[in-house]
């Protein structure tokens, strides 16, 4: 792991708490860290100065992340990207790489993990690109509750309308820890 590092990055991510706690731990491996939250601020501070590292949330509140990505590439194709999501699927996971994103991680993340992404070797990248393992359906119904869960404010009661659920099937469901992939 690099300490003295003074590469740029563009974080783009829409909550505000992992944004700020990522920026700060990247800052202390000592990379210069600008942290957005639109798709707008994305490109209007990529078109200024192009990063030479970017971490691109999926959802933002005006737009897609992929959208960042496409511009990036276009901007600098050896702009390192690694796409984030709170809801991993093989569908964003693969139009991601073809728009010249280096890597697909699902959070939860720490630096660490993103430091570990950005320091991959071209052939690494592509061997793993290659390998990429379909979530189980145990892993993927995991997700989808999680998603609908957070969509319905914590509401369990909502969420198991949504789900067309028992709520104590839910609340069954919720109360497990997520399935390995």
């Amino acid at each position: 792991m690099t300490t003295n590092d003074s590469r740029t990055v563009l974080l783009v991510d829409d909550d505000e708490t992992f944004g700020e706690r990522m920026s700060r731990a990247l800052q202390s491996r000592g990379l210069l860290v600008t942290h957005v939250t639109t798709l707008a601020s994305a490109l209007r501070i990529s078109d200024a100065d192009s990063p030479e590292l970017a971490v691109v949330d999926l959802r933002l509140p005006d737009g897609h992340g992929l959208d960042v990505v496409r511009h990036l590439h276009s901007i600098d194709e050896t702009t390192r990207i690694i796409v984030l999501t709170g809801y991993g699927a093989i569908a964003t996971a693969v139009e991601s790489l073809k728009l010249g994103a280096s890597d697909y991680l699902t959070k939860p993340i720490d630096a660490d993990q993103l430091m570990a992404a950005f320091e991959r070797d071209d052939d690494a990248r592509t061997s793993s690109a290659r390998s990429f393992t379909v979530p189980s359906l145990a892993r993927v119904e995991w997700e989808h509750i999680q998603r609908v869960l957070a969509d319905c404010g914590g509401n369990i009661s909502e969420a198991a309308r949504a789900l067309h659920m028992h709520r104590r099937s839910l609340q069954r469901k919720i109360s497990k820890y997520p399935v390995n992939m």
